[in-house]
């Protein structure tokens, strides 16, 4: 077995394993700058081990040879774009997949969807249907599980020490079972025995792909009789299992409270489709929502004065009223807040695309079926972009056009994911129900170290105190 500090380098390289693994290759090189390959079989591979991850490979890459660079995974050309103005050039004529999809897909052994332009658009409007109708639906809900929270830090002495990221993953866990799911997770014992395989499948997938690298992941090899292979199978079979029961429910009866399952279920799906769309959904939601709510509270904890602002913005939009979901529409500030944590945060650092043909960035042509990466880390740093790009400071979404910038990345508008979208509204919520009572404060001389993976994270708890404001 691998030793574990390799394991754990950088779940991204399950999202590139994923697409390479599901499309063929080109061995042209195309005169694009970069580096040429450590080793004949792994390519850069050794290269992106010793940086910390790919997203950290991508840093050096870029500082090192532009804004368009090229790299070799295994035996396999991959093109890296590291600027808006290039990733502007190349976004409008390519199709472009869900890296979180593909990723989940050949992680879960699910089958590549196929789909045309025509079915890829429906059923993103089954997704974004499925979104807005479960957030609508359960408001009450998700206010609730925020005011549960509240009550119970707020319970806690000012020097109590709160470990954050257990805490917004529980949250989360029980945010996003109970709005795609339903009531079957009202109970806490079966959001833990969720929580325990949606561990198991993550924690697996390190494993699984460097594993399957080391041994010739092309060929699909691996060790069927390793025990973590069945720890993984079990979990899978598991949470399919309840999925299933959870769809033919849903299928069969009337109820009162819209889940995001039931606009799937009322769309042109048949149950495998069904139950793998809401499989990723699930996974991918709670990952994302725990991180967001994660690093926003964190970077609240070190800005007093950002602080301040969301509290007023929240006391003037609320007062002492209650909060519902035309109210919180309003919370400007509190969105650039979300906006500017993605981007400090990297909160997802590469994205992929595959080149369906032959394209053209700047002076460089593209040769078909190239894996393309979006070095969105590098880019959410760049200061020709961002003025002092490391400063947290919410107040720069202010000027338009950097919203627009941040829409073309995938982060906003019509481009964004329905992960974060989800994940923008239990954040805003969540946001508006602690800081309408609590001071978020840092621990003193904690540092929190980043680890970059598929969603950015720290390397180690992040831990805060909280004090009351009335």
């Amino acid at each position: 077995m691998l030793d574990f500090a390799i394991f754990a380098v950088t779940f991204l390289l399950t999202l590139v394993a994923a697409v390479l693994y599901l499309y063929p290759a080109s061995r042209q090189a195309a005169g694009i700058p970069g580096i040429t390959p450590t080793e004949e079989k792994d390519g850069n591979l050794p290269d992106i081990v010793n940086s910390g991850s790919l997203h950290e490979f991508l840093v050096n890459l870029h500082e090192r040879y532009g804004p368009v660079v090229s790299f070799w995974f295994g035996r396999r050309l991959v093109v890296s774009l590291g600027t808006v103005d290039v990733l502007k050039q190349h976004i409008n004529p390519n199709k472009t997949s869900d890296p979180f999809e593909t990723m989940l897909k050949s992680l879960l052994r699910y089958q590549s969807s196929g789909a045309n332009v025509s079915e890829n658009h429906t059923r993103k409007k089954l997704y974004e249907s499925g979104v807005t109708n479960s957030l609508q639906s359960n408001f009450a809900l998700l206010l609730k599980l925020s005011e549960e929270l509240l009550d119970k830090w707020l319970s806690y002495p000012e020097s109590q020490h709160v470990p954050l990221g257990q805490h917004m993953l529980g949250f989360a866990m029980k945010s996003v079972t109970q709005m795609v799911m339903g009531s079957t997770f009202e109970d806490d014992q079966e959001v833990i025995h969720f929580q325990k395989n949606h561990g198991t499948l993550f924690m697996f997938s390190y494993f699984q792909v460097w594993s399957e690298i080391g041994k010739g992941f092309l060929d699909g090899s691996l060790d069927k009789s390793t025990t973590r292979k069945k720890q993984y199978e079990d979990a899978l079979r598991q949470l399919e299992s309840i999925l299933k029961k959870i769809i033919k429910e849903r299928k069969g009866g009337n109820f009162g409270q819209h889940i995001f399952i039931d606009s799937l279920v009322h769309g042109n799906l048949n149950d495998q489709q069904i139950l793998e769309d809401s499989m990723i959904f699930s996974l991918a939601s709670c990952v994302i929502t725990a991180k967001l709510c994660t690093w926003a509270i964190c970077f609240l904890t070190t800005s007093e004065e950002v602080q301040k602002k969301l509290y007023e913005e929240i006391d003037q939009v609320f007062g002492k009223d209650r909060i519902t979901p035309e109210k919180i529409e309003q919370l400007r500030y509190c969105r650039q807040v979300l906006c500017e944590t993605v981007r400090t945060a990297k909160l997802t650092p590469v994205s992929a695309r595959l080149q369906d043909i032959e394209g053209k960035i700047d002076k460089f042509i593209i040769p078909r079926e190239t894996l393309v990466l979006y070095a969105l880390g590098v880019v959410l740093q760049d200061p020709s972009t961002w003025p002092s790009p490391h400063k947290f400071d919410p107040d720069r979404f202010d000027d338009e056009s950097m919203m627009k910038t941040f829409s073309l990345l995938g982060f906003s508008g019509t481009q964004e994911c329905p992960e974060l979208r989800f994940a923008y509204m239990v954040t805003t919520v969540l946001l508006s129900v602690l800081v309408r009572r609590l001071h978020l404060l840092s621990v003193e001389g904690q540092l929190i170290e980043t680890k970059y993976e598929l969603v950015t994270s720290s390397k180690e708890e992040a831990w805060i105190t909280v004090s009351k404001r009335y």
